[in-house]
């Protein structure tokens, strides 16, 4: 983060050291996010917690869903433009078998 609260993204090629000690701190931090998302779990399972554990528990969460939303963010920026924006043209599996599905007067939802 910087100065001001906000991230701070690393321009550049995506070689050399600086982006690979990124690249080592973003699987680190989503590795966490996903043991801290385990551990969520158990704790919730229990049924059994203290309001500080659940205190504690969403401010771990906040924390690692705002590094993950941030790489997101930062891996998403790095993605090239589809040459084609209509996303509506691309074909959706699930939607053509809605579609079978509703057409077929034996299939009740």
């Amino acid at each position: 983060m910087g100065p001001e609260g906000n991230p701070c993204y690393l321009a550049g090629d995506g070689v050399g050291y600086l982006s690979r000690l990124a690249d080592n701190m973003e699987v680190t931090q989503l590795g966490l996010a996903g043991e801290l998302l385990q551990e969520a779990q158990r704790v919730l399972d229990k049924r059994q917690w203290t309001p500080g554990e659940l205190h504690l528990l969403t401010v771990q969460l906040t924390e690692a869903l705002g590094n993950v939303h941030r790489i997101a963010v930062s891996r998403g920026a790095r993605l090239p433009t589809p040459a084609d924006d209509d996303l509506d043209t691309v074909d959706d599996p699930e939607d053509e078998e809605d579609e079978r599905d509703s057409s077929d007067p034996a299939v009740r939802r």
